[in-house]
């Protein structure tokens, strides 16, 4: 049995693991002796891998190029060729018309690599001539990534994954580690063991919850003002650092105008958390001798996210928490490679190494290094990828170019999104499975899995390590950035690379924080984590150590905002919150999991919205009874999960099925600071089905229905190029 190292695709914790290959298949999984898991997997490193065995449980693999030779007509099998000189010649009419800022592209958070991001964004920029580029990172942590680049200079965690089991207190917001990060939620169950307190603010009795020292209830929607009353209490009992705030922070006399008036007691009606436990908690944290934030998409998927982030920061500084090896803010990225999207400048202000690209001698160093004329490489910031669907109407955007993601099943109001891929004028989508997105493609290009291709990912930490194929490509299946590269040099700007390193090496020449990162440090169990500025250094666990930020002063910006209520609240028609969250078991649109034996059988379509049992109970609604869920935006079925760990009110569903889709029910609303869809927080009705019988019946039609649709639009490939049979 050969066994590859690889590093697992899915969470942000970067678990390191070998994959056991017999006879040329992915049979298993071995944890290795990675800086984040120490040799333990979670669920989906254990049983994740065989989808790149093409199960076809889900929906089949794509192995081979295919085109429309008109809008709405047929997919087509084609050679390479053929494909890539349509492809570049309909995004070069469309250039020539529209101009470049007519055309938008993603990078992909799902497996590929940073290697693959670092070339799609430099064919973006060098060849297209736009910063039309983004990542899902919109979609989850642009809150943070703009929040703490606003407030502290730096997007990313403060401190590594390690070192959150070495807190004295863990302080989880709007985060739910057992469900999004089990083997992050394993070094905090390490700290509570060796005396760290542990604090949780969120509105579900969450399993951390159980072990918490302080569980504090508070109630959807309310994160401003529960974070500026936070501020608050610590001013006013005297429990800030004077010093460090002098010192080290700017701002302070504005800030404390607006959070003087967010007392406990002022905002208890919004938070639900009565003032005593509130001081309780904040003395907790403040008083502790190093404190950790961490937080999820709870905080950054409302529509003060970046405001709240903003806040979060703050009181890391105010308290002095900020800083040390046990002290920070620990933003955990949900999928793996999103904080490697964002450090290989797939994001529409900044190129790789968040360097700004309205920024002149950036934008001349770059243009050197690609040998293109400045002039080329704009100065204006792009769309975002929210920005996808006013921006088709509006006329602006004429070509998307998708890579490996899938909006259709992960943007807020999926049917919007269905409406913008029909009606542009020209999509491109890259991916590994025939999913929603990928059926509406003018050209489906087949790139190669998580365990085909080398390369590295960033954890969620800031962490570097490399990863390896395992198995060859299947089919024609190409690496991504050879893809890349093809249609680069037929559009008038030539792009080759023998291999991921020599990639890798242009990012180091080009980004001074990631420079010390070699593949020689990360060979085997090794990692280099960034800031990595020189070959000698070992990396940088700690940001911000000595209180010195990432401004040009060196010192943290407090900024404070008004809390403002949701967009949609509940009424009579559509009495309950939905929020989305994620599913222990699947993952992101669930092509790879739901592709995978074990991880199908757990859990399967439609899904399940979870409840509490006196909401249930007005509604007539048992365990495991299929309902509807309705909102202003559509109407799905999924199944009843009844727990009284849900608060009431309020119903959770997870974005991973595709019958039971949520993202038909949320809104097309964002954080104006981010482009954040407002994903926590919809007005929505939970409906009984009376009859059963039919409601499964209809239910397995529909999944039915699905999964031979998407295995029709993928079985033109298996009728082979013309050309190829003469």
């Amino acid at each position: 049995m050969e066994k590859h190292m690889a590093v697992c695709p899915y969470c942000g914790a970067g678990c390191k693991l070998n994959l056991l290959v017999e006879n040329g298949r992915v049979v298993g999984a071995e944890g290795l002796n990675g800086v984040t898991n120490e040799g333990e997997l979670c669920l989906k490193g254990m049983s994740g891998y065989d989808f790149i065995n093409d199960t076809k449980i889900l929906t089949p693999r794509i192995l081979h190029p295919m085109i429309r030779r008109r809008k709405g007509a047929e997919l087509e099998r084609v050679s390479w060729d053929e494909a890539l000189d349509f492809t570049a010649k309909h995004l070069m009419e469309i250039k020539a018309k529209y101009g470049p800022d007519s055309i938008m592209l993603t990078g992909s958070s799902r497996g590929p690599g940073n290697e693959a991001n670092y070339v799609m964004q430099k064919f973006t920029r060098a060849c297209v001539g736009t910063n039309n580029i983004d990542n899902c990172a919109r979609t989850c942590h642009g809150p943070s990534v703009i929040g703490l680049i606003d407030a502290v200079g730096s997007g990313a965690m403060s401190v590594s994954i390690p070192n959150m089991e070495n807190a004295d207190c863990v302080f989880l917001f709007g985060y739910n580690p057992s469900a999004s990060h089990p083997i992050v939620a394993r070094r905090i169950v390490k700290a509570k063991e060796k005396g760290a307190k542990i604090i949780v603010a969120d509105p579900r009795l969450i399993e951390t919850a159980r072990i918490a020292d302080i569980y504090m209830p508070i109630k959807n929607g309310c994160n401003l003002a529960f974070m500026n009353a936070f501020a608050n209490v610590i001013i006013n009992e005297g429990l800030e650092d004077r010093d460090f705030i002098e010192a080290h922070t700017v701002g302070y006399d504005e800030w404390w105008e607006t959070i003087k008036k967010y007392t406990p007691e002022s905002v208890q009606d919004i938070t639900g958390i009565d003032p005593e436990t509130f001081r309780k908690a904040v003395r907790m944290y403040a008083t502790s001798p190093n404190s950790i934030i961490g937080w999820g998409m709870g905080v950054t998927q409302q529509r003060q996210g970046v405001k709240t982030v903003h806040q979060i920061a703050a009181v890391a500084c105010i308290a002095n928490q900020i800083g040390r090896d046990a002290a920070g803010l620990a933003p955990v990225r949900g999928q793996n490679n999103v904080q490697g999207s964002c450090d290989m400048g797939m994001w529409p202000t900044l190129y790789p190494g968040y360097q700004k690209v309205d920024d002149p001698a950036i934008r001349a160093k770059f243009a050197k290094s690609w040998g293109v004329p400045e002039e080329k490489l704009s100065l204006e910031p792009g769309f975002k990828l929210t920005d996808l669907p006013h921006g088709v109407k509006e006329g602006k955007i004429h070509a998307f170019y998708n890579f490996g993601e899938d909006p259709l099943q992960t943007e807020p109001d999926s049917a919007d999104m269905k409406e913008t891929l029909q009606n542009c004028d020209f999509v491109i989508s890259q991916d590994i499975f025939m999913t929603q997105t990928t059926a509406y493609a003018d050209v489906v290009f087949p790139g190669t899995s998580w365990g085909e291709h080398d390369g590295v990912f960033s954890a969620s930490d800031r962490t570097f390590q490399r990863f390896t194929a395992a198995v060859p490509p299947k089919g024609e299946c190409k690496h991504d950035w050879q893809i890349f590269s093809e249609l680069s040099t037929r559009m008038g700007y030539p792009m080759h690379y023998e291999n991921t390193k020599e990639i890798w090496d242009e990012v180091r020449e080009n980004c001074p924080s990631f420079y010390g990162a070699t593949y020689e440090k990360m060979e085997g169990v090794g990692h280099a984590q960034w800031p990595i500025p020189t070959l000698e250094c070992l990396g940088t666990p700690t940001l911000f150590k000595g209180g010195k930020f990432n401004k040009p002063d060196g010192k943290a910006r407090l900024i404070a905002a008004d809390f403002v209520v949701p967009t949609e609240l509940p009424d009579d028609e559509y009495p309950l919150v939905l929020c989305t969250v994620r599913e222990v078991g699947h993952y992101s649109c669930r092509s790879m999991t739901g592709n995978c034996k074990v991880l199908s059988l757990l859990a399967d379509e439609p899904g399940f919205v979870n409840i509490n049992p006196a909401d249930a109970e007005a509604r007539g609604i048992a365990q495991d009874d299929l309902v509807f869920v309705k909102s202003r935006r559509g109407k799905v079925i999924t199944r009843a999960n009844l727990n009284e760990r849900i608060n009431k009110g309020a119903v959770y569903m997870t974005y991973q099925w595709w019958i039971g889709k949520c993202n038909q029910l949320t809104m097309h609303v964002t954080d104006p600071l981010s482009g954040t869809p407002e994903d926590k927080h919809s007005a929505c009705q939970v409906e009984q089905i009376e009859d059963q019988v039919w409601a499964e019946r209809y239910a397995q039609k529909l999944y039915t229905d699905m999964k031979d649709w998407l295995a029709g639009e993928a079985s033109a490939q298996d009728v082979a190029p013309t050309e190829a049979l003469v």
